[in-house]
């Protein structure tokens, strides 16, 4: 199984990003799929995670500003973010609850991140 991030990138304070994130491979099934981010310095964080049924929970300042979703007919998970701070700059990684093909657990999966930068 192989997840590939893109769209990251540099954009100004107040703009915009959506970052898609495709699972590939020998897959039976994906349950949560998330986004997380590591500034640096940081340890990684949580930012946005979306279930198979489509419940979604955010990090408390992104709330209002991004919007996870998902297409299950393309494996795909998409982070839609709006109203972008400095503070949003970060590498921002995808992680997927995979059980894959013959298998009966999930296990999790990771992208190899991309680089958002917010900055004038």
């Amino acid at each position: 199984v192989q997840l590939q991030a893109s769209g990251g990138g540099l954009v100004q304070p107040g703009g915009s990003l959506r970052l898609p994130c495709a699972a590939s491979g020998s897959i039976f099934s994906i349950n949560a799929m998330s986004w997380y981010r590591q500034a640096p310095g940081k340890q990684r964080e949580l930012v946005a995670r979306i279930t198979n049924g489509g419940g979604t929970n955010y990090e408390d300042s992104v709330k209002g500003r991004f919007t996870i979703s998902r297409d299950n007919a393309k494996n795909t998970v998409y982070l839609q973010m709006n109203g972008l701070k400095p503070e949003d700059t970060a590498v921002y990684y995808c992680n997927s609850n995979v059980v894959i093909m013959g298998g009966r657990y999930e296990y999790s999966y990771w992208g190899q991140g991309t680089q958002v930068t917010v900055s004038s």
